[in-house]
């Protein structure tokens, strides 16, 4: 049975953050993830969680100026001392939400970057998160994000449909990454909605992939919207998960086309969905 985590960021915001918790568990889910934890004293979150028994499964390290068009650090020559820095605040909110893996989004290479040097520093700065985080009990992930789309116009802060100039695209070259950072503790994120759009043959990849992957993600294509719009045939795909074994979360980043309750019909037969009396625990 697939483990379904809400993306906070994505997800029931027709409500103010901090509430959104409460409405996931009332939805029947378990788990949350979002990207951005820093706005908030790890303590308030905290309380959130315990308050509504959700397990905290992935957030994001930080990732520079976002409102300046960085999406990450990793990759960028000259910021390793900041990128390393970093990894502090990664640590205290890790163990304030008691929550084992963070995504370390890798940056965008810009025009006259040269592509070799931001791969050399990129791996080198996952070597060093990776060895940072290990006593701490954390696992790093890397996920391939489309360069294609951008920020959704008028959406939600850090919801977007891709990453313009984003570092890392396919799987295939993070799984070469992975192989060149060599770090146990260092494995793979996809997010089913990027992979369509760049790749196709999801059923394939998850396949090739599953001994890497660490955490999944999905949404519709097009438009990341609810995973039953579109061209994706997601149950086919849950039960494949199921017949390799995969037992990670599953995180629903997608932007509800309505209200986000009324969405969450596809979730059903997961046990997803329900504002039942004493749902969320």
């Amino acid at each position: 049975m697939p483990r379904f985590a809400a993306n906070l960021h994505y997800l029931f915001t027709e409500l103010p953050f901090l509430d959104r918790f409460a409405a996931a568990a009332q939805s029947g889910f378990r788990a949350v993830e979002f990207q951005v934890p820093y706005d908030y004293p790890p303590t308030l979150l905290r309380a959130r969680l315990d308050a509504h028994h959700l397990e905290m499964v992935l957030f994001d390290a930080p990732m520079g100026d976002w409102n300046a068009g960085e999406r990450g650090l990793a990759c960028l020559p000259g910021r390793e001392a900041e990128f390393r820095e970093s990894l502090e605040r990664v640590i205290v909110y890790g163990q304030a939400l008691d929550c084992p893996t963070v995504h370390v989004m890798a940056g965008v290479v810009g025009p006259g970057m040269d592509y070799a040097a931001c791969e050399a520093v990129y791996v080198a700065n996952l070597r060093v998160a990776a060895d940072v985080l290990a006593p701490h009990g954390m696992t790093v992930v890397i996920e391939p994000i489309n360069p294609r789309m951008g920020v959704v116009q008028g959406g939600p802060s850090y919801t977007t449909e891709g990453m313009h100039g984003y570092f890392l695209n396919h799987s295939d070259h993070a799984c070469r990454l992975l192989d060149a950072i060599a770090r146990d503790n260092v494995r793979l994120h996809l997010d089913c909605y990027h992979m369509q759009v760049l790749e196709g043959h999801l059923a394939d990849t998850l396949r090739a992939c599953l001994p890497r992957l660490h955490h999944l993600q999905i949404a519709g294509v097009p438009g990341r919207h609810e995973p039953d719009v579109g061209e994706i045939h997601y149950p086919f795909l849950f039960d494949l998960l199921d017949s390799l074994g995969y037992d990670g979360w599953i995180g629903c980043e997608y932007r509800p086309k309505g209200d986000t309750v009324a969405g969450l019909g596809w979730a059903s037969r997961y046990g997803v969905g329900s504002r039942s009396p004493g749902a969320g625990r």
